[in-house]
C-alpha cells in the first residue's frame, strides 16, 4: 500500500529528490513481488505439502486396520479424558484391558483406551492397530490432510510477503540513513555562518 501511496513522488516536482524516487520503486517492486512470488510459493509450497501428506494417507490406510476389541476388565481408578482425535474432541474414553484379534490373525491382550463411558466385561469397541496387531492410531484422512496442506501453503505465501516487507523496509532504513548522513555533511560544509548570509563576516 506504501507503493500507491508513494505515486506522487514519481511526478515532476522541484522538491523531488533522487532518493524519493528511489524508495518509489522499491516500493513498487515490493509489492509487485508480493503479488506475483507470494502466491506462486504458496500455491508450490502447497502442493509439495499436499502430495506428501496425501501418500502418508495412503501408506497410513494400507498399513493400519479398525478392529473389534472386547474389554476384560475396567482398570481400578481409570483416568477420562478426551479423545483428541474426535470429532468433537470431546468422546470420553476409559482406560480397559482388552483383547483383539491382529489383521493377520494373531490374538493380542493389553491395555487400552475404549470409546465406552461405563466398560463392563464382554463390551466391544473398536481400535485401531497396525497390521500385526500393535495399537496405532487413526490413520490421517484425506480431508484433514487437504486442510493441512492449504494452511501450509497460505504460511508460506504470508511468509513470502513478511520477508519481501521486511526486505523493503530494510531499503528504505538505509536510503533514510544516506539521506541523513548526506544532510548532515551539507550542514558541516555550510558551517556556522549559515544564517548569516551577506553580511561580511
Amino acid at each position: 500500500m506504501r507503493a500507491i501511496s508513494g505515486l506522487w513522488r514519481w511526478r515532476r516536482n522541484p522538491l523531488r529528490r533522487g532518493t524519493d524516487l528511489a524508495e518509489a520503486w522499491v516500493g513498487l517492486l515490493a509489492l509487485l513481488l508480493i503479488l506475483v512470488v507470494g502466491p506462486v510459493i504458496g500455491s508450490v509450497t502447497g502442493g509439495v505439502a499436499q502430495d506428501a501428506l496425501q501418500r502418508s494417507v495412503r501408506e497410513q490406510q494400507e498399513s493400519r486396520r479398525m478392529v473389534t476389541a472386547t474389554v476384560i476388565r475396567k482398570l481400578d481408578r481409570s483416568p477420562l479424558d478426551a479423545d483428541p482425535e474426535a470429532a468433537s474432541g470431546r468422546e470420553v474414553r476409559s482406560r480397559v484391558v482388552a483383547d483383539w484379534t491382529a489383521p493377520d490373525g494373531t490374538p493380542h491382550k493389553g491395555t487400552v483406551m475404549a470409546a465406552l463411558q461405563t466398560p463392563h466385561r464382554g463390551d466391544h469397541f473398536s481400535l485401531w492397530t497396525d497390521l500385526h496387531g500393535r495399537i496405532a492410531a487413526r490413520p490421517l484422512d484425506s480431508a484433514t490432510a487437504t486442510t493441512h496442506a492449504v494452511l501450509a501453503g497460505t504460511g508460506a505465501a504470508l511468509l513470502t510477503a513478511g520477508l519481501i516487507e521486511g526486505g523493503r523496509r530494510l531499503a528504505v532504513w538505509r536510503m533514510v540513513r544516506r539521506r541523513y548522513a548526506r544532510w548532515d555533511q551539507a550542514w558541516d560544509r555550510a558551517g556556522p555562518d549559515w544564517g548569516r548570509t551577506g553580511t561580511g563576516s
